[in-house]
């Protein structure tokens, strides 16, 4: 935890920041208010979005809506399979000044920017997918020995066809643990839809109304930063991602259908959730409910499931759910004053 704990106006200004994106979101887009709120929280815990779902059903949309919210530099790829590394990177290339001398000098790609919108990222090759590894992990871009640094924040939201569509690779493992959260995107209710025909022309967007200037970001990142969690939830976070590792002699949905458990990324991913959440909530402490809120979202794509799991057609969102009853208060030496679970 960084600085001192959050006192009554600044929890207030951080979930005023927090609701004001939330709700420009809620009136952009129709019917995704939990999928605003788990982007929102994404967002102010300065992580990486992955959102994934069949094609037409507003990821792309999300995104920019975000960036229209957001006073930053924001950037557009759309992944292809003829998408090379260096059209996201940037390169070198031979410029000749005004004495006539002849030098390498870095242009740089569209990852240079504050906000990444990686559009059907996984229409694009794997070599290509792994052009953003050091970028997401490190933000920086390494070319020729030469070390650039990108712009702080800085922001991947990605989208995704599921890979039973035609024309698309699965990520590497390695790439799918730098996202923070994968969303998955549903089809809309009944009466969402009946509100997008009644009041949207063409499908088009209203233009954005509200935004969120640098400052206010800012002070966003540090109020999360500075809601409190206690050692009893750092324990239940820490069970989480251990025990999403199977066991040989285990009885649960982990150990029949789980291959490779989460790595210590998902400890930071379900910790700054859960801050931020608390704080979207009026909140100054991390509850063990803000960690359930948020542990789908940070886990699903860091579970590695065996053959078994697709017979049975059992998914990564059932087993986390599984997961997170399975850890009772008693394993966790919680006092009895301490409330677990809701």
């Amino acid at each position: 935890m960084n600085g001192t704990l959050l006192v009554k106006e600044e929890l207030e200004r951080g979930q005023s920041i927090m609701q004001l994106i939330c709700d420009e979101l809620d009136r952009l887009l129709l019917g995704r208010e939990h999928l605003h709120q788990l982007a929102t929280i994404a967002l102010v815990s300065r992580g990486h979005v992955l959102l994934e779902g069949l094609p037409g059903l507003g990821k792309t949309a999300l995104v920019k809506a975000l960036g229209d919210i957001l006073q930053m530099d924001f950037k557009r790829i759309q992944f292809t399979p003829d998408l090379m590394p260096s059209d996201i990177l940037g390169s070198h290339i031979l410029q000749q000044d005004d004495r006539g001398n002849r030098n390498m000098v870095f242009r740089k790609g569209p990852v240079f920017t504050h906000i990444l919108l990686a559009d059907e990222i996984n229409r694009a090759s794997p070599k290509t997918q792994s052009a953003l590894l050091e970028a997401m992990q490190e933000q920086t871009v390494t070319l020729l020995g030469e070390t650039h640094t990108l712009p702080d924040p800085f922001f991947v939201l990605a989208s995704q066809n599921p890979i039973e569509q035609q024309g698309t690779y699965p990520l590497p493992e390695a790439q799918m643990d730098r996202f923070m959260f994968k969303l998955l995107v549903n089809q809309p209710d009944l009466e969402t839809l009946a509100d997008m025909v009644n009041t949207r022309v063409r499908g088009i967007t209203p233009p954005c109304k509200q935004t969120v200037d640098g400052t206010q970001l800012v002070q966003a990142f540090d109020c999360v930063d500075r809601v409190f969690l206690s050692p009893y939830v750092g324990k239940y976070i820490a069970r989480l991602v251990k025990e999403s590792h199977p066991q040989a002699d285990g009885a649960r949905l982990v150990d029949k259908y789980v291959s490779y458990g989460a790595s210590p990324r998902a400890l930071f991913a379900l910790s700054s959730g859960a801050r931020a959440h608390a704080l979207l909530n009026g909140r100054p402490t991390v509850g063990f409910e803000d960690v359930d809120s948020v542990a789908s979202a940070a886990l699903n794509h860091r579970l590695v499931l065996n053959y078994k799991a697709g017979i049975d057609q059992v998914t990564a969102t059932d087993i986390v759910a599984d997961l997170v009853h399975s850890i009772q208060p008693a394993e966790l030496d919680v006092p009895k004053n301490v409330q677990m679970k809701a």
